[in-house]
């Protein structure tokens, strides 16, 4: 549906002018090195729900996430479920506030920074900060894809136009104003998205015919499942895949598991709660961020889904075969451009310029800040540096260009999976620990950021077939896409590691207690 352009330069126009108003603004307020890395631990609830809610939230969910929903149904609701339990009530409650608590009596400004204050060691410092320097990188790359495949679709731009743009305007408020910066701009970009999200979930019933015909369509179209999505466990897009197939596996262990608890341990939301100023604060954010990740989750995966039904009565194919090549990531952004009105294309480019700018800030800003603080801050200064901190991040965005240049189709949501699986393979029960033991072990949690670090990666590059196939490790040392057969192949590192790390820490912390004190 075409779209005019002069409306569409005008309102970007106006939009990005808004963002950057506010990112000045935060760069008014940012005057320490406290202020750039943790919004000077004094922002109010909404600003912080908000934030958090955008930067969790980004077009790997709605554009990814939502693409997996097309192809593989509403079973991803369930991770919508995942998202509100673990990622805000336990988040929040259990985490944050310890967080919260803990890096303000340490004086940490990063999440590394807390790690290593908190377990008295710098080998956890530097390690943490190396795990977000290697992983973090890949989901900044989906991110940027998720963003400019919208604009690709929709403005006829060239991809690495498209990707660049989106790159360089997040770039510059993010290295120039901080952390405060980020907040800010975030929140605005959450309240765009909710209006955004809502729309569109209004819109897209009005296309298929209401609630009910929407629905039932969707489940009549079981037969329709193509035999090789059949054949892997398909059973129709409203309902859960065959329990122990191939999909099942994908579905439960990748998607629902790896990110619903993937979100516990991300650095670039774990920092989030040291701007609090007190643990009402936490409180309180809990009543914007639930009912905001339930609109921004539940609306992607349920307009994928019932995107089959709109594509079937208007191109007679259902959503993954009426795009090109099969490409699950250009499902949603098709679908937005046929069946919407064109002043709402507009008006989700938006929504989607701003959950990709308001995530990729944050990871930008976490990736440049474990370059410029916790690395280069502990080797070559004696105190923060602005200045370090900025180069890093512009490194980072550098990497993370480069990264989504070189990326297959079809990768958003698994980069997205892979990412969060690393963080809780490698930092959730070392982090769990290290917030409630009143003296925690350093040695515990360097064997546990270690078992989980590198089961995650084995099992990544040798066992996990989705992964392994490509990377070609295993093909090159042993002339097989991976070691291991059904149903270890799909089997998510995340189930594997995450259990290894936890049963290191205890380990350790037992061989410690029967060891006599000197």
């Amino acid at each position: 549906m075409a779209v005019d352009t002069l409306i569409l330069a005008a309102v970007t126009v106006i939009y990005l002018a808004v963002t950057m108003a506010v990112g000045y603004l935060g760069y008014r307020q940012t005057k320490h090195a406290e202020d750039y890395m943790v919004a000077g631990r004094r922002m109010n609830p909404v600003i912080l729900a908000l934030s958090y809610g955008a930067t969790f939230i980004s077009t790997s969910a709605i554009v990814g996430f939502g693409g997996m929903a097309a192809n593989y149904g509403m079973g991803l609701i369930w991770l919508t479920v995942f998202n509100i339990g673990a990622g805000i009530l336990i988040a929040f409650l259990v985490f944050g506030k310890k967080t919260r608590e803990i890096g303000k009596r340490l004086g940490a400004v990063t999440f590394p920074d807390l790690m290593g204050k908190r377990f008295g060691s710098g080998f956890m410092q530097y390690a943490s900060a190396a795990l977000i320097m290697t992983g973090m990188p890949l989901y900044t790359a989906a991110i940027l894809i998720g963003g400019a495949r919208f604009l690709e679709t929709a403005l006829a731009l060239p991809y690495v136009t498209a990707l660049l743009i989106f790159a360089l305007i997040t770039a510059v408020y993010v290295v120039i104003g901080g952390l405060i910066a980020v907040m800010y701009t975030d929140a605005l970009q959450g309240a765009l998205m909710l209006v955004g999200m809502t729309l569109l979930l209004v819109f897209t019933y009005m296309a298929t015919g209401g609630v009910v015909h929407a629905h039932q369509a969707l489940t009549e179209m079981a037969p329709l499942v193509p035999p090789v999505l059949a054949g892997l466990g398909h059973t129709g897009w409203t309902s859960m895949p065959a329990l122990g197939s191939v999909i099942w596996y994908t579905v439960v262990t990748t998607l629902v598991l790896g990110v619903g608890i993937g979100v516990l341990a991300q650095p670039q939301l774990a920092v989030r709660f040291m701007t609090a100023k007190d643990s009402r604060t936490l409180n309180r954010a809990v009543l914007v961020g639930g009912p905001f990740i339930l609109m921004m989750t539940g609306v992607a995966f349920t307009v994928g889904a019932v995107s089959n039904v709109y594509f079937y009565e208007h191109t007679g194919k259902i959503a993954s075969a009426a795009v090109a090549g099969g490409n699950v990531d250009l499902i949603i952004p098709t679908f937005i451009d046929l069946a919407m009105p064109p002043w709402f294309v507009v008006v989700f480019m938006l929504t989607l310029l701003a959950a990709a700018m308001s995530t990729l800030a944050s990871l930008f800003h976490a990736m440049g800040t474990a370059i410029g603080y916790d690395i280069w801050k502990h080797l070559k200064e004696q105190k923060p540096s602005l200045a370090a901190n900025r180069v890093g991040i512009v490194v980072m965005i550098l990497v993370s260009v480069a990264l989504a240049l070189a990326l297959p189709g079809s990768i958003i949501a698994r980069a997205t999976a892979m990412f969060m699986g690393l963080c809780a393979s490698a930092f959730l029960p070392a982090f769990a620990y290290g917030m409630y033991a009143k003296e925690p072990s350093a040695a515990a949690a360097k064997a546990s950021l270690l078992a989980g670090a590198a089961a995650w990666f084995l099992w990544t590059a040798f066992v996990h077939k989705t992964e392994s196939s490509v990377m070609g490790l295993s093909h090159l040392l042993f002339r097989t896409p991976a070691l291991l057969g059904f149903p270890w192949n799909v089997i998510d590192p995340l189930i594997i590691a995450l259990p290894l790390a936890l049963a290191a820490l205890v380990v350790v912390l037992r061989r410690e207690r029967r060891v006599p004190a000197a």
